[in-house]
C-alpha cells in the first residue's frame, strides 16, 4: 500500500494484519481556473466588478504555505474583474503565527504576482473593532484598504468546521488577541466547535462576525478532494463557505462501523513539513465526529518533517508545551488554565493522547517526535503490531470519518 509522503510517497505492506481502506468518494474534479472564473461570473451576493471602484486601494489576503490553494490562479482570476492600476493592490500572505514565507515560496505560489505580496506581520496590526469583547486586530494594509479580497481553501479544520472564508482575513492577516481568543481553551471545549461542523459552531461563528468588520469584501474560495480540486465558490464568505463545505462533505465523507487498532493516517505535503501540521493527521482521526480505535489503539502517520518542529512563533509554542510536558494527561490539565496562540494544537494533541498513542514514521527527526510525547518509527511496519485490525486513510486532513 502507498501513503503520501512529502512530495513523493512511502510505501508499505502489513500482511499479517487485517486492513481496510477507508476511501471517501472523491467527487468529481474540475480544472481550478475554469472554475474560479465561472464561480466569480456567478457570485453568492454582488458581483465584483459592482464592489470595486477605480479609484480603490485593494488588498488580497492569500493562503500561506501551509496550505496547497492554487493562489497564483485565484489571483488572477481577481485582477480579471478589477478595474483598478496594479500598483493599486497589495497582496498580503495571511501566516497567522506562522513564519514568513520565502522569496522562493512566494514565486511558486503566486507566479507573477509575486512583486505585489507582503508577508503579513502580527506585530503590524490595528484595532478595526471588538468580538465579544475581544479586539480585532489586523495587518494596516489590510485594514487601510477601500476593497478587501481573499482566496481560500475550504478544508476539514479541527475547530473552525471548514477553513476558508473569513479566516483568510481575521486570523491569516490578523493579531494575536483574536488568535489567543478562539484557540483558548474555553472556546475549543465548547459544545459544536468540531471537525467538518460549520452549523452551531462558535469558533466559525466568531471568525464570521470578525469578518463583518474586517473582510474579506468577497472572497474566493476553492476545495480540493483526494484527486484533486471539487470546485470553487466565490462572493460573500459565509456563503462560499457554506457552498464549498458540502461539496466537500458529500466528497470526504466515509461512515465507519468497526473499531480497529490501528489507524495509518496520510499527510503528506504541505503540511507533513513540520510535527505542528502533522499532528493534524491523528487529531483529525481522533477527535472528529467518528474515532474509529479500539481502547488501547493507535494512531500512525508518516511524515518526513522537514522542518522540525515548524519554524513559526505558533509551532515554536506548540514545540516548547509538548516537549516540557511529563504526560499527555498533566500537560492537558494545565493548558486548560491558558495558553498562547499557538499552543492550542499541543492542547488538542494532548487532548487525544490521553486516550491513544501516535507514531510518527519515517520522518528526517525522530528524537525531535520522542521528546514532544509521542513514538517515533522508522516504518509503518514497524509501528503497528502484527495481527492488528487496522483503518487505513490515505488523506487524513481531508477524509471525514462519520457514524
Amino acid at each position: 500500500m502507498e501513503l503520501p509522503l512529502g512530495e513523493g510517497t512511502v510505501e508499505f505492506d502489513l500482511p499479517d494484519c487485517n486492513v481496510t481502506l477507508a476511501d471517501p468518494p472523491g467527487g468529481e474534479t474540475v480544472d481550478p481556473r475554469s472554475a474560479a472564473e465561472a464561480a466569480v461570473a456567478d457570485p453568492h451576493g454582488p458581483a465584483l466588478d459592482d464592489v470595486a471602484d477605480a479609484t480603490d486601494s485593494v488588498a488580497i489576503v492569500v493562503t500561506d504555505v501551509t496550505r496547497a490553494t492554487p493562489d497564483d490562479v485565484l489571483v488572477d482570476v481577481l485582477f480579471d474583474h478589477l478595474p483598478v492600476a496594479r500598483e493599486q493592490v497589495t497582496v498580503v500572505v495571511g501566516l497567522g503565527l506562522h513564519r514568513p514565507m520565502t522569496d522562493a515560496e512566494l514565486r511558486d505560489g503566486l507566479g507573477e504576482h509575486a512583486d505585489l505580496a507582503v508577508n503579513h506581520d502580527p506585530e503590524e496590526t490595528v484595532e478595526v473593532g471588538t468580538v465579544d469583547g475581544c479586539p480585532v486586530d489586523i495587518h494596516r494594509t489590510v485594514a487601510d484598504a477601500d476593497l478587501v479580497l481573499s482566496t481560500g481553501m475550504v478544508e476539514p479544520h479541527q475547530y473552525a468546521g471548514f477553513s476558508g472564508g473569513a479566516k483568510t482575513v481575521v486570523v491569516g492577516a490578523g493579531g494575536e488577541s483574536l488568535i489567543r481568543y478562539t484557540h483558548g481553551p474555553e472556546m475549543l471545549s465548547r459544545d459544536g466547535v468540531r471537525l467538518g461542523r460549520i452549523e452551531e459552531n462558535p469558533f466559525r461563528e466568531t471568525l464570521d462576525r470578525a469578518g463583518d468588520l474586517a473582510g474579506p469584501d468577497f472572497c474566493l474560495n476553492v476545495t480540493k478532494g483526494p484527486s484533486g480540486f471539487l470546485g470553487a465558490s466565490a462572493g460573500t464568505p459565509r456563503a462560499v463557505v457554506t457552498d464549498l463545505a458540502e461539496t466537500a462533505k458529500a466528497a470526504l465523507s466515509v461512515p465507519v462501523e468497526a473499531e480497529y487498532d490501528a489507524v495509518v493516517a496520510g499527510v503528506g505535503a504541505p503540511k507533513d513539513a513540520n510535527l505542528y501540521q502533522t499532528t493534524r493527521g491523528a487529531t483529525y482521526v481522533l477527535l472528529g465526529d467518528r474515532n474509529p480505535l479500539r481502547t488501547g489503539g493507535r494512531v500512525v502517520v508518516p511524515a518526513e518533517l522537514a522542518e522540525g518542529a515548524g519554524q513559526g512563533t505558533g509551532e515554536q509554542r506548540f514545540f516548547d508545551r509538548l516537549s516540557g510536558a511529563t504526560s499527555a494527561e498533566s500537560l492537558y490539565e494545565e493548558l486548560r488554565e491558558g495558553y498562547e496562540p499557538g499552543a492550542q494544537r499541543a492542547f488538542v494533541v494532548a487532548r487525544a493522547l490521553r486516550e491513544h498513542d501516535v507514531y510518527v514514521t519515517n520522518s528526517r527527526c525522530p528524537e525531535l517526535v520522542e521528546e514532544c510525547l509521542l513514538h517515533a518509527s522508522e516504518s509503518v511496519e514497524d509501528a503497528v503490531e502484527p495481527g492488528s485490525d487496522v483503518l487505513v486513510v490515505r488523506d487524513a486532513l481531508n477524509t471525514l470519518l462519520t457514524r
